[in-house]
């Protein structure tokens, strides 16, 4: 894939509607009544198999983040769940109140499968998410996250790093890199 080149798009303007309303329903139940909301049967998001996060921010500063990056069933589920444990138990947050919920703002971020790198060389900030590998943690960060503060790839690398529990840095020492593109959208610019 070129540079300038974009995946190609997981989920068409009006799946993404839906994908945007099943999220932000399935928080509301949860947080209202704690009801787990079931996506209906026709759901067109039930026929899509792919790994994505769900992000929330409130008043523009990060109130949760939780994904999956194995596709295990299908979309609509995988964001139902993304969704209320974004919301509710990412360690970094408290759980989102009811007085919150109506001004979160809910991004989903679709993603294609992931590759190995070589070395940073192969990440184009903006496009590539990374996956950084170090004995066996885990340190992932979205592609929107190298563009939001400006990072070059080895920065990139760096806080993914960090993100699984080491030192910036430590993905020269032997870790197990990948790269992965999302289609992203939110509440704030649908069908983008």
């Amino acid at each position: 894939m070129a540079a300038s080149e974009q995946p190609k798009e997981l989920l068409n303007p009006s799946q993404q509607l839906e994908a945007l309303g099943l999220v932000r329903r399935a928080v509301e139940l949860w947080v209202e009544k704690e009801i787990r909301f079931t996506p209906p049967a026709g759901s067109s998001l039930n026929r899509i198999c792919t790994a994505a996060f769900v992000t929330l921010t409130l008043q523009g500063r990060l109130r949760g983040c939780i994904g999956s990056l194995e596709p295990r069933e299908p979309l609509d589920f995988t964001l139902v769940d993304c969704a209320i444990s974004a919301a509710c138990n990412d360690s970094r947050f408290p759980p989102v109140t009811k007085a919150e919920v109506a001004q979160v703002c809910f991004e989903v971020s679709a993603l294609t499968p992931p590759r190995l790198l070589t070395g940073p060389q192969d990440i184009v900030v903006g496009r590539d998410g990374v996956l950084v590998e170090i004995a066996g943690r885990r340190g992932l960060l979205l592609p929107q996250v190298a563009s939001r503060y400006g990072w070059d790839p080895e920065t990139f690398l760096d806080r993914a790093s960090v993100k699984a529990g080491f030192e910036a840095g430590d993905w020269r020492r032997g870790a197990r890199l990948w790269t992965f593109q999302a289609q992203v959208f939110s509440e704030a610019d649908p069908a983008a």
